[in-house]
């Protein structure tokens, strides 16, 4: 006893009762990565079962109602909605170039942008600034932060103007950022400021001017 109180240490084991039939194994069976993009990516291509077609400046595109309404709330609205008509077959899309739809309905399939070899280096960039325009449009969030990614890291001192117009415009956060953090840093804000793209977006969107500024005396703060 010490101090009217003592201590009891007790080892407890439990034993579990092997369940019958089951026995470990030394297998690792390996899972292949998920297909279903290639396989509705092929099921398009096919065109087997669409029931729809876009019309785009003269080109005819099939498609499946339910895949494209599944993958983008405003087509969903504009096939399903209450204002729709079930039994309407053909769309037109307007303001919108043929290629640029083809890669739009490439994303809806496959959730990929499709390859871009074929074009150089400023088409590929204007195909992408096309893109995040449309997925906009259609409210396909993760195909747009794709395009900003894109855009983040083919950043230079001609198209740098251009990208932050658009990234303002379009409600592109993350894109807007990087173009900012790229105007005011020291070694390049004297060549951009005296480029013509700056004095065209003086003209055209001179509030963004105000977030260059702000984003100028922020940086020097820090």
């Amino acid at each position: 006893m010490r101090d009217d109180s003592f201590l009891i240490e007790c080892d407890v084991t439990v034993m579990e009762e092997p369940k019958v039939g089951l026995t470990a194994t030394t297998f690792n069976i390996q899972v292949p990565p998920s297909d279903l993009g290639e396989d509705l990516g092929e099921f398009r291509e096919t065109q087997e079962g669409t029931d729809v077609n876009f019309k785009v400046k003269g080109k005819n595109f099939h498609a499946h109602k339910a895949v494209v309404a599944a993958r983008s709330p405003v087509f969903r609205a504009e096939l399903f909605g209450p204002m729709s008509d079930v039994a309407r077959r053909d769309i037109r899309i307007e303001d919108m170039q043929p290629a640029v739809f083809k890669a739009l309905l490439h994303f809806i399939y496959t959730d990929s942008l499709p390859s871009m070899e074929n074009l150089d280096g400023d088409e590929g960039k204007e195909m992408v600034k096309h893109l995040l325009v449309a997925a906009d449009r259609y409210a396909m969030e993760r195909m747009k932060l794709m395009c900003e990614s894109i855009l983040c890291k083919s950043l230079d001192i001609e198209n740098v103007t251009s990208t932050l117009a658009l990234a303002d415009q379009y409600h592109c956060s993350n894109l807007k950022d990087a173009c900012l953090d790229f105007v005011t840093s020291p070694d390049r804000m004297d060549d951009v400021i005296s480029s013509q793209g700056y004095a065209q977006l003086k003209r055209s969107c001179p509030t963004v001017i105000i977030d260059v500024l702000e984003w100028a005396t922020k940086s020097r703060k820090i």
